[in-house]
């Protein structure tokens, strides 16, 4: 086991790290009891998460200096898992005020030096989140609220241990099946009340379209697969953290964590827009997110058996959605209604089309001769600054990423990159998909 990285979970007795253990390597290894300081010994596990692998040690219950109830063997072991870890997880009852002991542990973690990620368990609701804040006195700002019981938070905090850990060698591309190669992952995006689990509930249930139901890796949530038309989508389960008795406010602030760990695990992002009530700032917010993040997106305005009259309506929000995401304006558009299942049969055919483009590769000598066909004078950018090109290559796909060969070594200007980008959309399509371009000098 010496080679994979190791993650050690300390805390003190009762606060539920073997329940965490037990949730992330998926075996009832530790005994889980009432008796303080149960686990008397380390035990070990082994974990992977997104392909990567690592060793998890649950630490028993720990008390910092001596006391009756924790032998100092506990301590001495404890200190063992840690001097060999890669990343610590300090456990506390969220449920229950800090103790001194808390506040001893934490210090002395902090002392060792090494990466320290504080798990606040037991929130069970989300009623109970603002809770968690308390725990930043503790002075280790990787804080996150999990419910080790239903599996809550769970994903976020293994994103961030093994965010430094390699991708396991047996994880290599071969080891994937076509089926995988070919699955597209969509995720549904948007703030609060647009319809998400609506329109995946209509998603997924387009007559018998249910392959299989994949429980989600910690959360009991479910990626549903569904096949229609010859593609296989893998459709996160983006209902998440369920929206009872949440003050608006920390449902929007929810809504844009959500948003970013989905659109993190996703190809294509459907982005939902409420159709009566217009773009929102907090639209605006997500949408950034999604171009950010390199990630294919098609806009759906819901709702739209609301709307009248539809025509006048129409041109109004697509106005409104390219003044307030200029950045997306290579994402297809569609009107739906997620209730009545109004345009949603246009949505697979759609995701299809975006799919292809964002993992479409065209070789150099056709790029090179689409080169040779566009007149570059035309681009806008000042002469002084349009650079000679030389040839172009593409790079990658998912998504398509381009270098130019040119005689300047500073960045495109702007006005030319774009141009050359919407050059690129009329020739090769690329619909839905961001297009990266790079500069290199050529020597």
């Amino acid at each position: 086991m010496g080679q994979l990285p190791s993650v050690a979970i300390v805390g003190r007795p009762n606060v539920g790290k073997s329940t965490v253990f037990n949730r992330i390597t998926g075996q009832r290894r530790a005994i889980v009891g009432d008796e303080p300081g149960i686990t008397r010994d380390r035990i070990y596990g082994r974990a992977e998460w997104r392909g990567k692998e690592f060793e998890i040690v649950d630490t028993g219950g720990m008390i910092p200096g001596e006391s009756a109830e924790v032998p100092a063997s506990i301590l001495t072991q404890a200190k063992m898992a840690i001097d060999d870890a890669a990343q610590i997880v300090m456990v506390v009852d969220g449920r229950r005020e800090l103790t001194a002991s808390d506040q001893e542990l934490a210090q002395m973690l902090r002392r060792t030096g090494k990466p320290v990620v504080l798990a606040v368990n037991k929130m069970d609701t989300v009623a109970l989140l603002p809770q968690a804040q308390e725990f930043y006195s503790l002075g280790i700002p990787r804080l996150f609220p999990i419910s080790a019981e239903n599996g809550l938070g769970l994903d976020d905090l293994l994103d961030e241990i093994t965010a430094g850990f390699p991708v396991s060698s047996l994880e290599s591309k071969e080891s994937k099946t076509p089926a995988e190669e070919n699955e597209i992952t969509v995720a549904i995006i948007g703030r609060p009340n647009v319809g998400k689990s609506t329109l995946l509930n209509r998603l997924a249930g387009v007559e018998r379209s249910i392959v299989s139901e994949v429980p989600g890796t910690t959360r009991d949530a479910v990626d549903m697969l569904v096949q229609q038309d010859g593609i296989v989508c893998r459709l996160v389960d983006t209902a998440g953290i369920r929206r009872k008795g949440k003050t608006r406010l920390m449902a929007e602030k929810l809504s844009v964590v959500m948003a970013r760990r989905h659109i993190r695990l996703c190809d294509v992002a459907l982005l939902l827009l409420d159709g009566p009530q217009g773009v929102t700032a907090l639209d605006a917010t997500i949408a950034g997110y999604a171009y950010q993040s390199g990630k294919s997106v098609i806009i759906l305005i819901n709702k739209w058996d609301q709307v009248e009259p539809r025509r006048m309506a129409a041109k109004a929000f697509l106005e409104q959605i390219r003044q307030k995401f200029k950045f997306l304006d290579y994402a297809p558009k569609l009107f739906i209604s997620a209730k009545t299942g109004q345009g949603v049969e246009k949505i697979f055919p759609e995701i299809r089309a975006v799919a292809e483009s964002r993992r479409r590769r065209i070789p150099t000598a056709e790029l090179n001769r689409f080169l040779r066909s566009i007149d570059l004078e035309r681009a806008s950018s000042p002469a002084g600054q349009r650079p000679k090109v030389y040839y172009i290559t593409q790079t990658s796909a998912s998504p398509p990423s381009f270098v130019l060969f040119t005689d300047k070594e500073r960045r495109l200007h702007f006005a030319f990159e774009r141009f050359l980008i919407n050059q690129l959309r009329r020739r090769f399509g690329f619909e839905g998909t961001p297009i990266h371009l790079t500069q290199r000098m050529h020597h």
